[in-house]
This record gives structure tokens, C-alpha cells and sequence, in this order.
């Protein structure tokens, strides 16, 4: 971007200050209220697929009785109130400032799993281009840097997978089964990082390919969670 572009984004910054991405008010992308409303979820949790439980329990309603891929799974926020509209600004409004927010919670709430390497889910083509970046991406680039692990890109989208919205859990699974492959000789642990877990589905597929490649133990990290009432 050249200085006269950069000087004009600075001047309309001074006309219209930013607001909250979550409810509009104060001057900051994410204000001192929202963030105070946000369910962190630090527990009790479950251990293994990391829902919000009464007391800590080894498996739970959510994922008793299912074959999951991923050694655990950990959230920084309950996906509820104003997180949906701050994911949505984030994804599909194009304020990437954002992430910053959302690694740090990450980083403060998660505790640094013990692996080799992090990854991330990685985008669709064509939602890429339409939004410029790979929330994931992004996101595991900072937390990275937070926990001070490396990076690397250790998944390939196979081709283009139908949104997940509206489906139920059986048919995310199927959805994304065969979505995903993993570079060979993938390190033995391994943090792969999205941006909300939802059913599990899209991570649990990563996971799968990632112990097909060589991880023996995979940790899901993500910055939202569905909570299940």
C-alpha cells in the first residue's frame, strides 16, 4: 500500500473511530465489556474432548461412546453472546485486527500442550480469495508465537468440502471424512489449531489424517466452542 493510501486510511480513522466488533460501542475492536461477558472456559472440563461439565470427568455426554482421533481438545471461549458476531467480523467482515484478541485469549486460557509442532485446518480456495486470508492460519500463527512452538503446514484441503452450516453431526462427520491429507512423516505430537469447534467433526478429520501420517498423539486447539446445554 503506498504512503498516500496509508495517510487516507489513518485520516478515515480519525472520522470514524473504531467500534466494537461485538456491540458497537467505545473505540476499541473488542471493548472492555464484551470481553468481561465472554465465558472462558477454564473449567471444570471434560478431559477429553474439552466440554464444560459439572466437575471434571474423563469423557463425557458429548463424546462417551465415539471413536475421536484427537488425544484432546481445548477452547479458549464458549461460543455464545457476542463471540459469534466477533468470529463473524473476523471471517467474513474482514477485520483481521481481531486475531490478535483471540490468540492472546487462546494463549491465556489453553494451557501449551506438550507437542512438536502446530498446524491448522487448512481453507477452501475459493474462501481464501473471497476473504484474503485463512482465519486458522492466522490464528495458529500467533499462538505459535505465544507458546513459542513452530509452525508448520502439515494439511492439504483434497478438494472443495460444502459449508458445515445447517448439517447435523453425523452428516459434518461424513462431510469432511475424507477432506483432509497430511504431509508423511507428520512429527509424533502435534497441535492442530481452527477457529470454533462445533461437533468436532472438521478436527476430528485432521486428527485422523495426522496420525495416518505419523503423529501418535494430536491436541485440538481452537479460540470458540459450541456449548451444549
Amino acid at each position: 500500500m503506498g504512503s498516500g493510501a496509508s495517510r487516507a486510511f489513518r485520516f478515515f480513522d480519525l472520522l470514524v473511530p473504531e467500534r466494537c466488533a461485538g456491540c458497537g460501542a467505545g473505540e476499541r475492536i473488542v471493548c472492555s465489556a464484551c470481553l468481561a461477558a465472554l465465558r472462558l472456559l477454564r473449567g471444570p472440563l471434560c478431559a477429553r474432548c474439552g466440554a464444560p461439565t459439572a466437575w471434571p470427568v474423563e469423557r463425557c455426554t458429548e463424546c462417551a461412546g465415539r471413536r475421536i482421533s484427537f488425544a484432546r481438545a481445548r477452547a479458549a471461549v464458549a461460543y455464545e453472546g457476542t463471540v459469534p458476531r466477533l468470529v463473524t467480523a473476523w471471517k467474513e467482515r474482514g477485520l483481521r485486527s481481531l486475531v490478535r484478541v483471540f490468540a492472546g485469549l487462546v494463549a491465556d486460557v489453553v494451557p501449551c500442550p506438550q507437542v512438536d509442532v502446530v498446524t491448522f485446518i487448512p481453507g477452501d480456495r475459493d474462501r481464501i480469495l473471497k476473504r484474503g486470508s485463512n482465519a486458522a492460519e492466522a490464528l495458529a500463527r500467533l499462538v505459535a508465537l505465544e507458546w513459542d512452538l513452530p509452525i508448520d503446514a502439515l494439511l492439504e484441503r483434497k478438494g472443495r468440502v460444502p459449508p458445515q452450516r445447517g448439517l447435523t453431526r453425523a452428516e459434518r462427520r461424513e462431510n469432511v471424512r475424507k477432506a483432509f491429507t497430511a504431509a508423511t512423516g507428520a512429527p509424533a505430537s502435534v497441535a492442530v489449531i481452527d477457529d470454533v469447534y462445533t461437533t468436532g467433526a472438521t478436527v476430528g478429520a485432521a486428527a485422523t489424517e495426522l496420525r495416518r501420517a505419523g503423529a501418535r498423539v494430536v491436541h485440538v486447539v481452537t479460540f470458540a466452542r459450541a456449548v451444549r446445554r
